[in-house]
């Protein structure tokens, strides 16, 4: 019983000494696992040079060292260094200082001297390179000691946790995508504060109006943190955003996370299901006018196509009413979230242009596939026409539909506010708009943000479902 754990614990220690080297590899994984198992990799470190001291590693590098300087290596490297960056500069016609040649010199030398000592440590023979290896190696002997394992475990579980999704392909192209969803919800945030920090409106003079004093807009400011430093207000802003707490509207005193999550489900709901008719309509379309191109239906489907993506969504909505609301009125002019029927119109109107995108790039997409050698190879093998076009072409043809479909959702998501304008509706893209010439700050912020913290889910979404409809995408996710 004893053998088999210590032959388990070896068998496991290996797998993380593998995972450990490849990750210590990779320069983004690097600091990142370093620093979530800190405690670890802290003994981990000492050990190595511990061992690497007591095996002679550093006195054996130093004599190496120091052997090439007597020999005047460094200083051939010197000069074919600076002879070869004055040719650099005469061939490209730019000025040089000699005292920043030398330090460009000395700079380029250090590197280079320091890999030629590695690299005459490296050719001896491997008796007389008796150290502890890389700082990999060490961890995974330690790791074969199952009271660090254990300790490693409590004190470093983030780092296990991390190596465990990096071990799973699926699991690792997922992490990525969040993480760089994380760092474009912050650049977001950081950009629009910026703006709204530098923007000339006054906000204490817009609200309190031009009889205020200055005493009055100092104690507004004051009220609102906005006499605080840049950083003080930006630091205040990301840790609101992350809370979930944006404080109070600068006009209305109004919760604006509240005020969001009031507002915010309708714009997403009819742009959701907007999508989704687009979708259902704009597929069939397409795959139509591409089985039979140059026909009367091609011809026809594009040719409305086309006059859905020029048409402007706020005259379009104008239109709509005019002629279903107010000469044949069968629907209602204006939103209500409890008439279905006053969603109609708004739902048609955002939806048009998507339809259209998506119907001409189903077209071409399916166009394009349906002429590849595979297609032509399942049509000789006797499999029928609806089989082939179904089964592989639109599979395959799908990869750029879906980048449409994710891109125009954004779009439609971060530009309702006109449709919302021209229907009444209540949603965060009028709220934004009604607030930006405030500016309201927290209630900006805050509609800007989570409508960029939900595109970027959906771009999410978008990649993972490209691994799912192209198994190229699942096999570079497994070698990567």
């Amino acid at each position: 019983m004893g053998n088999e754990t210590a032959a388990i614990t070896v068998s496991y220690a290996e797998r993380v000494t593998a995972l450990y080297r490849k990750m210590m590899n990779h320069p983004a994984y690097r600091p990142v696992l370093l620093l979530t198992g800190a405690p670890a990799n802290a003994v981990a470190y000492a050990v190595h040079r511990y061992r690497k001291s007591a095996s002679g590693y550093d006195r054996a590098i130093e004599e190496i060292r120091s052997r090439l300087l007597q020999s005047g290596r460094r200083d051939e490297l010197l000069k074919e260094t600076r002879e070869q960056l004055r040719r650099k500069r005469e061939f490209f016609g730019y000025g040089s200082g000699e005292q920043e040649l030398e330090r460009e010199a000395e700079r380029i030398v250090s590197w280079k001297f320091q890999e030629e000592v590695k690299a005459s440590w490296e050719r001896r023979p491997p008796s007389d390179r008796n150290t502890s290896g890389a700082l990999a190696d060490t961890f995974g002997r330690l790791v074969e000691n199952r009271a660090f394992l254990s300790l490693s475990l409590i004190f470093a579980f983030p780092m296990y946790l991390l190596m465990l999704v990096y071990a799973n392909p699926y699991l690792k192209y997922i992490a990525e995508r969040l993480v760089m969803a994380l760092f474009v919800i912050l650049g977001v945030a950081v950009l629009v504060f910026t703006i709204l920090y530098l923007s000339p409106t006054n906000p204490a003079a817009n609200l309190l109006g031009d009889t205020a004093t200055n005493e009055q807009i100092a104690s507004f400011n004051r009220l609102y943190g906005l006499d605080q430093p840049y950083l003080v207000q930006l630091w205040d802003t990301l840790r609101g955003i992350f809370t979930f707490d944006l404080g109070k509207s600068f006009a209305g005193n109004e919760s604006v996370t509240t005020a969001i999550s009031n507002k915010f489900p309708v714009t997403l709901t009819l742009t959701a299901i907007s999508t989704l008719v687009a979708v259902l309509i704009a597929l069939p379309i397409g795959i139509i006018s591409a089985t039979r191109p140059n026909s009367f239906f091609d011809y026809s489907f594009m040719f409305i196509a086309l006059l859905g993506l020029s048409i402007p969504n706020f005259w379009q909505g104008l239109i709509f009413i005019l002629n279903f609301s107010i000469q044949l009125p069968w629907l209602p002019a204006t939103y209500n979230p409890h008439n279905w029927l006053s969603a109609i119109m708004p739902i048609v109107v955002l939806g048009t242009g998507l339809t259209a995108a998506v119907a001409r790039m189903t077209r071409s997409s399916t166009l394009e596939v349906i002429h590849e050698d595979y297609i032509t190879t399942a049509r000789a093998k006797g499999l029928s026409r609806r089989r082939v076009i179904w089964r592989h072409a639109v599979g395959n043809a799908l990869i750029p539909i879906v980048t449409v479909i994710g891109l125009q959702f954004g779009s439609m998501l971060g530009g309702a506010a006109v449709t919302e304008k021209v229907f009444n509706i209540n949603g965060i893209g009028s709220y934004i708009v009604d607030k930006q010439f405030i500016p309201d700050i927290p209630s900006v912020m805050g509609g800007v943000v989570y409508t960029a913290i939900t595109i970027s889910i959906v771009n999410v979404i978008v990649d993972l479902l490209y691994a799912f409809f192209d198994p190229r995408i699942r096999t570079k996710m497994k070698q990567y």
